[in-house]
């Protein structure tokens, strides 16, 4: 079977060789081609040809047509992103600095045709070609509660929807909607796979449970227009196991990218075989990790979550500072521990 073909075993419970293998190496493109993050990011080209050069080199199964979060920014007038010399792109210029420019915050009629699209368009084009049958292709979109971090900072956009006047936060919600429907919609169009939902606000980490199901569900559903096929749930490593339920039977997404902060077997026992449970290793502390323990780790969690298919391991942030030795051991496990 394809890795492809892997993966829609486990999401729809059929029998398979072994379980999917998911890395997220989203900032180590550049790295492997020996250029600046600049470089790598300004064609999509680079991009798809750092993401087929590290699925030859460790074997995992999914590729990213990702380019910087924060080209979602730059797509609604972002003037400046900052380069670092290694890592992940990020906003330097922030599009809202004051609520009044959020009535000036105009959303692009189609975004798939806006030049800060093209450099995803030509990756996601390439990787299809080459490995649209036989691999996952992964995308990114970030929720519409999750988007006005990207224009206006975490501070002011926590002030706005905890504090500031409703009507100016449900105009921003409302066009940051729309830039996601459209985002969705164009990833799936382009041969995208697997969308990874971005919500920071669909987890008690930030708000409680209350305000999730009255503010952020309803948002949900209308950001992905009651079409939840090959979404993944994410909340950006922070723990989702009180919201899954709620989630699940709200909004239909039937994939959870489970924190390495929630406990796996939880998480794993709400989803059981109503979607497909993903568990992250936690990468951060696997910096420190020896390679015994890297092996250790991968084994504890795939003979918690294999049980009863419908799942899937995966990576965290993969931070550059991933000892190389511990990447291999950490694949290899899962191949080895992941065989039904």
């Amino acid at each position: 079977m394809t890795p492809l073909e892997i993966l829609v075993a486990a999401l729809t419970g059929q029998a398979a060789p072994r379980i999917p293998v998911f890395c997220n190496f989203l900032d180590y493109g550049p790295g492997e081609l020996n250029m600046t993050p600049k470089e790598y990011f300004s064609r999509g080209e680079y991009m798809a040809e750092g993401q087929l050069k590290l699925l030859k080199r460790y074997g995992h199964d999914n590729a990213w047509c990702m380019s910087y979060v924060g080209i979602e920014a730059e797509i609604l007038g972002c003037q400046e992103i900052l380069f670092p010399k290694k890592g992940a792109p990020n906003v330097k210029d922030f599009v809202i600095k004051s609520w009044d420019d959020i009535e000036k915050l105009t959303i692009p009629e189609d975004i798939s045709q806006h030049p800060h699209w093209q450099t995803t368009a030509d990756c996601l084009s390439i990787l299809s070609q080459e490995i649209g049958t036989t691999n996952p292709i992964c995308a990114y979109a970030s929720s519409s509660n999750t988007l006005p971090i990207l224009l206006m900072g975490m501070e002011k956009w926590m002030e706005l929807v905890l504090m500031g006047p409703k009507d100016l936060r449900e105009e921003l919600m409302r066009k940051c909607s729309d830039f996601c429907q459209q985002q969705v919609k164009a990833f799936r169009k382009a041969g995208a796979h697997i969308i990874l939902y971005a919500t920071s606000f669909g987890t008690p980490y930030f708000i409680s449970k209350k305000m999730i199901a009255e503010w952020a569900v309803p948002w949900m559903k209308n950001d992905l227009q009651g079409d939840a096929g090959g979404i993944v749930y994410y909340c950006g490593g922070a723990p989702m196991n009180e919201v899954v339920d709620t989630v699940m039977k709200e909004v239909g997404i039937g994939a959870y990218y489970i924190s390495p902060l929630d406990d796996l077997a939880e998480a794993k026992k709400i989803i059981n075989s109503n979607g497909l449970t993903c568990a992250a290793i936690d990468d951060i502390k696997m910096v420190h990790w020896t390679v015994e323990q890297t092996r250790a780790e991968v084994k504890r969690l795939i003979e918690i979550g294999k049980p009863g298919g419908h799942f899937l391991f995966g990576s965290s942030l993969m931070p550059l500072e991933l000892p190389e030795e511990n990447i291999v051991a950490m694949i290899e496990a899962a191949f080895k521990y992941g065989r039904q």
